[in-house]
């Protein structure tokens, strides 16, 4: 039997096509506007695909073909949709967990006595004094008189920085007054204040205050007495700002990563104006029924769908954060020290060019996002260099014991610290121990004769070593955040690089 090819070949009055087989349906008779088909314009009659045979009758796709493809459309869709609503409704969650404590535009969340691990926040640190303040701009301008010495950041809705406030805003820490302006404000700006312009109603503007001598009674006082919020109709008469002191007491600042993350993005989309995101991501929203107007319910068969992507997509969004397979989001070639911002603070692979797993990683696992932690501020800003596998490459075993050594000079003009947070909730680890940290603003860290210092993982602290441990869990596993607090040169020129966390046998 001659195959499509071979009577091709075999006839002289047409020049050959080379991708005709007998497996496509019988050629249309030779008609006198007939010519030669380009290369993979036409489909075969049966393809063998990932998703099983699809069945076509002349390019027609049949019944249950139709349903598969569209099956798996939908579930495509929704697997995208969810890793670009990560930062969405991780700004759901923290703002749903915001108003448990108080109102939004009233109320400043501050961990007066640090933040410990009962608090279940992405990466959170337990070296500085955290204020968390939920803003809506709905009923007009608001102004936030920012406390001096602070290190602060806005962050709109979609989790995009709008600015920062404190030591690396406008004010360089020695506080000032804020103006949050609606999103597309077009009203008269009125003269004495640094403005901000989200493009959603709802932001977030958390800031840090600092230790001074070990203590966070000056942070908190300094806070208490100078933050203040109201509309700006208000400033003559400002409202008092309710201080909750979160420290000790259990709350959950993570989102869910199930079927109930779809809720919450529906929740932010019908909230907030279209504007401020792009008619690609919304697209894909409303392909799997999160439409701005109209109601999410979604029917039995796209539930299932749903449920499925979201289980694909955490899994998702853990590997590539776990395991990013991009060697230029390693910090030092053949290490496993990474940055948390690959493609910077605005996860661009180029300018105008989206980052999609420098995003997704991030906001699965961090939260605020600004210039300060990823560009080059030498003596001002913070770096976060952190580790989820040892210098063998394997992942962190709770029941085993580690060693980082942290060679002399450790570059920064504040402090550094060294935190270990649960692979699974992403957020400090609980043991024991309130604080599961080595910081240089602890009073009993060990440093060798040479300036150098050793820090220690395991269920165990080594004998006088107390210090410079931290715990973990047997058949838990875990990741750690090394902070640097004003970092200096040499880090960023690395000429000062820490060492790999060894196991110790």
């Amino acid at each position: 039997m001659k195959t499509g090819f071979t009577k091709c070949l075999l006839a002289a009055a047409l020049p050959c096509v080379l991708w005709a087989t007998t497996s496509y349906a019988a050629s249309p008779q030779q008609m006198k506007m007939t010519t030669p088909i380009a290369p993979g314009v036409m489909v075969p009659d049966k393809i063998e695909t990932s998703i099983g045979t699809l069945n076509l009758n002349y390019g027609y796709p049949d019944d249950a073909t139709t349903q598969k493809v569209y099956d798996n459309l939908d579930a495509s869709r929704a697997l995208q949709a969810y890793l670009l609503a990560i930062p969405i409704v991780n700004q759901a969650g923290m703002r749903a967990t915001l108003r448990q404590f108080g109102p939004a535009n009233q109320t400043n969340v501050i961990w007066e006595d640090l933040v410990d691990s009962k608090t279940v926040e992405l990466t959170a640190n337990d070296n500085t004094v955290y204020s968390f303040i939920w803003l809506d701009t709905k009923k007009g301008p608001l102004v936030v008189e920012i406390p001096p010495m602070v290190l602060g950041l806005v962050d709109d809705f979609w989790y995009r920085w709008v600015a920062d406030v404190g030591i690396t805003g406008p004010d360089k820490g020695k506080g000032g007054k804020y103006l949050i302006l609606p999103p597309g404000y077009k009203g008269e700006v009125p003269k004495g204040y640094f403005v901000v312009r989200p493009s959603t109603y709802g932001t977030w503007m958390p800031f840090r205050s600092f230790l001074v001598d070990g203590s966070t009674k000056p942070g908190v006082e300094s806070a208490k007495k100078h933050l203040k919020i109201y509309q700006l109709s208000d400033a003559a008469n400002p409202p008092e700002v309710k201080f909750v002191n979160a420290s000790g007491i259990p709350a959950n600042f993570v989102p869910p990563g199930d079927y109930a993350f779809w809720g919450l993005l529906n929740e932010v989309i019908q909230e907030e104006p279209s504007e401020g995101s792009d008619p690609t991501t919304l697209g894909l929203f409303a392909a799997i029924g999160i439409e701005k107007g109209k109601p999410f319910s979604p029917d039995d068969r796209m539930k299932k769908i749903l449920t499925d992507a979201a289980n694909i997509g955490a899994v998702t969004a853990r590997a590539i954060a776990f395991r990013m397979r991009e060697k230029e989001a390693f910090f030092y070639p053949n290490s496993p020290w990474r940055l948390p911002f690959f493609g910077g603070y605005k996860f661009e692979v180029s300018p105008g060019v989206a980052n999609l797993d420098g995003a997704a990683f991030f906001y699965y696992f961090a939260t605020g996002v600004t210039p300060a932690m990823a560009e080059k501020m030498v003596g001002k800003g913070s770096q976060y260099p952190w580790s989820a596998q040892d210098a063998a490459g394997n992942p962190f075993d709770g029941g085993k014991n580690y060693r980082l050594h942290l060679p002399p000079n450790i570059p920064v003009k504040d402090f550094w610290s060294v935190i270990v947070y649960d692979n699974q909730t992403r957020s400090m680890v609980q043991t024991d121990q309130r604080f599961p940290s080595v910081s240089s603003q602890n009073k009993d860290m060990v440093v060798n004769k040479d300036g150098s210092v050793d820090v220690y993982f395991g269920p165990k602290a080594p004998a006088g070593k107390e210090g410079n441990w931290v715990q973990t869990i047997p058949g838990k596993g875990w990741f750690m955040i090394l902070r640097l607090y004003g970092p200096l040169e040499s880090w960023f020129d690395k000429t000062w690089k820490p060492g790999e966390i060894e196991l110790v046998r």
